[in-house]
């Protein structure tokens, strides 16, 4: 591949694992896309694909998952701990190799227009590809969730960019757009008070007085009995990773709750685990072309 574009499509379904099969087999084997992975949540009920492809050949690739989602999924009946407003929550494109921002931007409004034309499935664009600054940020966008999306498109300020100002019956509505590479991390905690994990949600995200570039929201996870300060991270090169796992552990300290672990969901840059190495470790002048594997591919 000469022009590569990553996406992270996120769809509504983290339990059933024929539905999850489906979704994912899409991927699989498509000439000019590879399938890197996928990570599924069954608190969540959320399913994170991650594949690289050349811009056309990505772009009907997830045109057929989105057709495959929206016959799967009912948005009528989904709960979980992820806020969601649709059968496929939010498709991210990401330059990677040879390509820009604004080629990013482009597939984004192709695909959304592609979706509304084909299966009746609105979308708003969000981040590079935003046509308001209102819409820019994403979790502004989902605001209300599926539940309460079909009055919110009725608003003056909220028509869908793609679709009329109606969401999908069974599958709400989509959120498309560009960015830069996005680390999802969460943070576990050996409570399972909700309400303390959104307190310690609320000091670490940059929308409440937090850490710049952190997207946070605290969540349940019912059957491990813990709870999760789920994150974000929308630019890990000026907010490092160690930095809000750290703020994380210093404020849950004041409720006597400890860090149990953490984890990242999809794929991560190496230099961003890089950054952490070198801060725990203190690591003096070390960078990620000290990375053996990095010198060899070079």
């Amino acid at each position: 591949m000469n022009r590569i574009i990553e996406s992270v499509p996120n769809f509504s379904e983290g339990r059933d694992m024929e539905k999850i099969e489906r979704i994912i087999s899409i991927f699989k084997g498509k000439e000019g896309v590879k399938f890197l992975g996928y990570h599924r949540d069954e608190d969540h009920n959320r399913l994170v694909v991650t594949a690289v492809g050349e811009p056309e050949p990505l772009k009907e690739v997830l045109i057929e998952a989105v057709g495959t989602a929206i016959a799967l999924i009912d948005m009528r009946i989904h709960r979980g701990q992820h806020p969601r407003m649709g059968a496929v929550d939010v498709i991210p494109f990401i330059p990677i190799k040879n390509t820009t921002m604004e080629e990013a931007v482009e597939l984004s409004k192709e695909v959304a227009k592609v979706i509304w034309e084909k299966y009746k499935f609105p979308s708003f664009l969000y981040e590079e590809s935003a046509t308001d600054p209102a819409r820019k940020d994403l979790a502004n966008i989902r605001k209300g969730q599926f539940e309460g999306m079909a009055e919110k498109v009725k608003l003056p300020d909220w028509k869908p960019d793609y679709g009329e100002r109606s969401i999908h019956p069974t599958a709400g509505i989509v959120a498309i757009g560009a960015r830069m590479p996005l680390i999802a991390f969460n943070v576990n905690l050996d409570t399972d008070n909700i309400e303390i994990a959104s307190t310690i949600a609320k000091a670490v995200r940059h929308s409440s007085g937090g850490l710049r570039y952190c997207k946070a929201i605290g969540i349940q996870l019912k059957e491990r009995k813990i709870t999760q300060v789920s994150m974000n991270m929308t630019d890990f090169t000026r907010t490092p990773l160690y930095r809000a796992f750290e703020l994380i552990r210093v404020e849950a300290k004041r409720y006597g709750v400890n860090v149990v672990g953490s984890e990242i969901v999809g794929f991560v840059p190496m230099e961003a685990l890089v950054g952490a190495v070198s801060y725990y470790m203190g690591l003096e002048n070390f960078s990620i072309q000290h990375v053996l594997e990095v010198k060899i591919v070079e």
